[in-house]
């Protein structure tokens, strides 16, 4: 019996390795250096074309030229420039004491002037009030006032520098909100003034062995000066009163 010949299987080849991932690190990086040179170059070949070009003129202004007016500028008069009034003697914008009235008694030993330390001192806490007038700017106060029988009148022209804010409008405001802290107080805004304000207060202070004192107030500024007006009487105050004293006030500065 005959063996069949065996047939020769053959083998599987082994199966090829798998390729590797290419680096790209090299590669990348000469791209990305050939992509920086050629913008560069881009944009030095734009400057160098744009320098060889004539400069575009602009267009004309549709306005004309206005000429520079010739001869000597008139300076402002005292009516028109308000620091011509209020850099001078202060004391000299201050109402004029009525006839009739005599002078306070608390101004006999002043010229007119106050100084920053006796202005704290008209507040009810005058070591406070020091502290605030001086981060203020304060710069100087002028002060006058009358009495005419029971009845006492003291105005005060509170003058700051203003550097860094309008103090003078400050002071005014602060002036309105206690007065408008009083019970009983009627108010009105001051004619000529945007802001300005008079006030009546008619429940009066009381204290035994002394008559009731009534009392009405106005706060206004203009510019640089903060402007109060103080009114006291053992009878009630009228708004004519207030209203008059502090618009006449306003109109000389």
């Amino acid at each position: 019996m005959e063996v069949p010949d065996v047939q020769e299987v053959p083998i599987a080849e082994e199966a090829p390795e798998a390729p590797r991932p290419r680096r790209r690190g090299r590669t990348t990086l000469l791209i990305a250096t050939a992509a920086v040179l050629g913008t560069v170059a881009g944009t030095c070949t734009g400057f160098l074309v744009q320098a060889d070009r004539e400069p575009t003129r602009l267009p004309s202004l549709s306005q004309p030229a206005v000429k520079q007016a010739k001869g000597e500028v008139e300076p402002l008069s005292a009516a028109q420039d308000r620091r011509v009034k209020t850099d001078g003697d202060l004391r000299k914008l201050l109402l004029k004491k009525p006839s009739g009235s005599k002078k306070a008694d608390w101004l006999d030993d002043s010229d007119g002037w106050m100084s920053l330390a006796a202005y704290a001192d008209a507040f009810e806490k005058p070591d406070g009030a020091f502290s605030d007038l001086v981060r203020d700017e304060f710069r100087r106060a002028a002060v006058t006032g009358w009495e005419s029988g029971n009845q006492s009148v003291t105005i005060r022209l509170i003058q700051y520098r203003q550097e860094e804010y309008t103090a003078a409008s400050d002071a005014a405001n602060d002036g309105q909100y206690w007065a408008d802290k009083e019970d009983s107080t009627d108010s009105w805004v001051v004619p000529g003034t945007e802001d300005g304000m008079a006030y009546v207060h008619h429940e009066p202070e009381t204290e035994p062995g002394y008559l009731p004192l009534y009392s009405a107030q106005a706060h206004a500024w203009r510019g640089d000066v903060a402007v109060e007006v103080w009114v006291y009487d053992t009878k009630p105050i009228t708004k004519k009163k207030i209203m008059d004293l502090a618009e006449r006030q306003m109109e000389r500065l």
